[in-house]
């Protein structure tokens, strides 16, 4: 058995997730190597994607989301919203939505929406949809109400997202305040896209997918992202060992995994500088956070609330936080020491790429004076 220490196994984690290392050139390009990107906040999404390409725009993600509908926003892995490639939305649906269906039952208990209250705002839900196209939630909550069901407090919420859980709906084009709406999915992505899985072969192919974007990992760290139940994230990785997909590795004493073709994979450290977005995959990836953010500025980065800050990457290795500034002219930072004149230049490379790609346009030199500890 191969082992890695920490350094070696960040490494290659930060080159899988695709920001250390070889950038990709367009959005199906990234998504092909990070295959899905975290997306609770869809500005964040976006800059997921910047920070693993080369010279990608805003308006190419935006093209690629609301005009080509190569990549998808809704409900995937946890039960939480992700870009997804139009190719993966099916089989993920599928083996995902019943887990998130079952386990939001309590919930709709406790809001009050029996099984026929559920069926109901499913009919007009998706009635509406079909009738009017595009409707933000607020605009279906306005939908649901007009029809006597009480909207109040996370109803309109979950209602929506029951329907995205069971294949009925998915997100559709964003509005200009950047507002999002949801459209019927049969209407939004051609039928029969993507491979059709039994849920078995579903979850050997998510662990497949998994592994491929962020190994070396563990079991317990595909169980934690995914949401899956442990007996079958068990036996979707034991199916991919028998095969001889993947290897069993030794990181700081934890048995992991790779893919079998990554076995003589090294990395070296390259001064190679990321700002990472909040919510970013790469710090929901894994079961604990020991590789990717020291022990003691964790705090820094999740302050709590359920928040995950963005954050200034090297080598893969969390070194500040950092905040847009200037309606994204530039970027402030929060050291959690001092940083080298290299990692500072490579932020200010990062900062001026975030300009561009927002197409806000750089503060003068002169007017830059945000890199410094706030």
């Amino acid at each position: 058995m191969r082992t890695l220490d920490a350094e070696q196994a960040r490494l290659m984690r930060a080159h899988a997730q695709g920001i250390s290392g070889l950038r990709g050139t367009s959005v199906p390009d990234v998504m092909d190597r990070a295959f899905a990107v975290q997306a609770q906040d869809a500005s964040a999404a976006a800059l997921g994607l910047r920070a693993r390409a080369v010279d990608l725009t805003a308006g190419a993600v935006d093209r690629a989301a609301n005009v080509e509908r190569s990549v998808v926003r809704n409900w995937f892995m946890r039960g939480t919203l992700y870009l997804v490639s139009a190719a993966d939305l099916h089989w993920l649906t599928a083996l995902l939505g019943p887990v998130f269906l079952k386990l939001s039952a309590r919930r709709y208990r406790e809001l009050g929406l029996d099984d026929d209250a559920l069926a109901r705002a499913e009919r007009l839900i998706t009635s509406a949809l079909a009738a009017e196209g595009p409707l933000t939630r607020a605009e279906l909550a306005e939908r649901l109400a007009g029809a006597g069901l009480d909207t109040r407090g996370q109803v309109p919420f979950h209602l929506v997202r029951r329907c995205a859980l069971l294949g009925q709906i998915c997100h559709g084009p964003t509005k200009d305040d950047g507002e999002a709406t949801f459209v019927l999915l049969d209407d939004w992505l051609p039928a029969g896209g993507g491979p059709a899985l039994d849920v078995e072969s579903a979850a050997v192919e998510l662990a497949r997918r998994y592994l491929a974007a962020h190994a070396p990992a563990a079991l317990e760290d595909f169980t934690t992202w995914s949401g899956l139940p442990a007996a079958m994230t068990r036996r979707a990785w034991r199916t991919l060992e028998a095969a001889t997909e993947s290897v069993a590795c030794d990181v700081a004493g934890q048995r992991c995994a790779l893919p079998a073709e990554r076995i003589a994979e090294t990395a070296e450290p390259a001064l190679d500088v990321r700002l990472l977005p909040a919510y970013d995959n790469y710090l929901v990836g894994y079961r604990t956070r020991a590789l990717s953010v020291a022990k003691s500025y964790e705090r820094q980065v999740w302050p709590g609330g359920g928040q995950i800050r963005p954050t200034v990457m090297v080598d893969g290795l969390a070194c500040a936080t950092w905040s847009k500034q200037n309606r994204g002219r530039s970027v402030a930072l929060t050291p959690f020491g001092e940083l080298t004149d290299e990692v500072l230049a490579g932020v200010a490379a990062e900062e001026a790429d975030i300009a561009r790609f927002l197409g806000t346009g750089m503060v003068g030199p002169t007017e830059s004076s945000d890199l410094r500890a706030n």
